[in-house]
């Protein structure tokens, strides 16, 4: 249990999110000061990558890994489309590899379709060039991954300032165990179902109470279960990562999920009392922030590209 115990808390702190999907904005953003020496090898990377506000015009590619990478040539999904709008636009974070864009597109046009869903309000996606944050995930570095929020969107354009301060819906019960039946739809389980058995899809990430109605209100199609991954503080979005594309090496992929639809005794673990109420531990030693060196070295390249 120690060492299990030590892999779940390895997770959480990798996928960790201080930028949340109820986190405000601001309408009024304000471009960050200049590094007095950018190129001092010991400069956290997140300083260098959040202060590109446009991406490498290079040609696209995903390089590295999803917490440790990257992404050359990247676009930005349009803020309004007929069926998704993006959110909290002053973090600018809606970059991302060409085929996470078309995917988004796509998702978002069959959404109402196929899972009777309005439409996609669009969280966190990359930065411009990826890279690590100056706050939030530790993840979204390649341009392969998003957030969706769990809320639906409304049959109007939202305005600035409503992008900026409305909070995504929470679906958790307080106490963490289930979902709150008054605010969780069938959509919800519709759509989650629709992305993952889209192809090319990797993970999705989403509460362990989210989890759980999913194996509840699966049915005998559960094939698609195995992509949805349990970690707490998905409990407003979930979180969509996609495959490398075909042919960029640079790229590296997660291993494969685990084999069945993880809803047995690994789910159950996520509702242990070691899990919901962990014993508080001293604080310990803060970690170094990654530098440029611990990228892969074409990440210098994109970086430094105009």
């Amino acid at each position: 249990m120690p060492i299990r115990r030590a892999a779940v808390l390895t997770v959480l702190l990798a996928l960790a999110a201080p930028a949340l999907a109820q986190d405000r904005g601001t309408l009024n953003p304000k471009p960050l000061p200049p590094l007095a020496n950018p190129d001092d090898p010991s400069t956290p990377a997140k300083a260098l990558f959040g202060r590109a506000t446009t991406p490498a015009a290079l040609p696209p590619q995903a390089i590295g890994g999803y917490a440790r990478g990257c992404v050359a040539g990247a676009e930005s999904l349009p803020i309004d489309g007929a069926t998704w709008q993006v959110m909290r636009l002053s973090r600018n974070r809606n970059w991302g590899h060409p085929r996470l864009v078309a995917f988004l597109e796509k998702i978002a046009t069959d959404a109402p379709r196929k899972a009777g869903w309005p439409g996609l309000l669009v969280g966190d996606m990359s930065q411009p060039r990826g890279g690590p944050m100056l706050t939030g995930h530790a993840s979204h570095q390649l341009g392969l991954d998003a957030d969706i929020w769990l809320t639906p969107m409304p049959d109007r354009r939202l305005t600035r300032a409503e992008r900026e301060e409305m909070s995504a819906t929470n679906v958790v019960r307080p106490d963490r165990r289930d979902i709150d039946p008054s605010v969780w739809r069938p959509e919800h389980l519709r759509l989650i179902k629709m992305v993952a058995r889209e192809p090319g899809v990797a993970r999705i990430f989403v509460n362990p109470a989210i989890k759980l109605a999913l194996c509840r209100e699966a049915g005998s199609d559960r094939s698609w279960l195995t992509k949805v991954r349990p970690i707490y503080g998905h409990n407003y979005h979930f979180h969509i990562r996609l495959e490398c594309p075909a042919g960029e090496a640079a790229c590296h992929d997660q291993d494969p999920p685990p084999a069945g639809d993880g809803c047995g005794s690994e789910l159950d673990y996520w509702f242990s009392d070691a899990v919901l109420n962990p014993k508080p531990r001293p604080p310990g030693k803060p970690r170094p922030p990654m530098t440029l060196a611990g990228l892969p070295e074409a990440c210098r390249t994109v970086l430094k590209a105009r």
